[in-house]
């Protein structure tokens, strides 16, 4: 669970988070994340949902991972991908899932992962407010 903390730390700038295209380091190679720490989504394909909690600006997992995904569903590394607090109808798990994989979701039922409410108030509005702020 510190780890989890620890990240969300990192970026408890939840608004504006930017990430770079790694095609080019200008200012036109930078773009707006999608989604923002405490954001609930749901995967496009599959059935879970989650709150967010860190957002990597391009694939940063193991290519171990990376080749276990089916390379006809395989997502692009160049954009960024989302750590969620994820659950489905059986269980509660952590996910890692590409920014083109993800949807509001709209539901506006809470997330029932335990670890929700360690981490964040809410939710308020649609999303989840970080609250566990620890340094490094």
């Amino acid at each position: 669970m510190d780890s989890l903390v620890l990240t969300l730390a990192t970026h408890a700038a939840r608004d504006n988070i930017t990430v770079m295209d790694d095609s080019d380091t200008k200012d036109e190679g930078f773009r707006t994340a999608r989604f923002c720490i405490g954001d609930v989504v749901r995967h496009r394909h599959y059935p879970f949902r989650g709150v967010i909690y860190d957002v990597d600006p391009v694939y940063a997992n193991t290519e171990e991972w990376w080749l276990s995904i089916p390379e006809d569903v395989r997502p692009s590394k160049d954009q960024p991908f989302y750590h969620l607090l994820a659950e489905n109808e059986e269980s509660t798990y952590v996910a890692y899932v590409s920014e083109q994989n993800l949807v509001t979701d709209e539901s506006g039922l809470p997330v029932s992962h335990p670890h929700v409410s360690l981490m964040f108030a809410g939710p308020k509005n649609g999303r989840y407010i970080p609250t566990a702020i620890q340094e490094n």
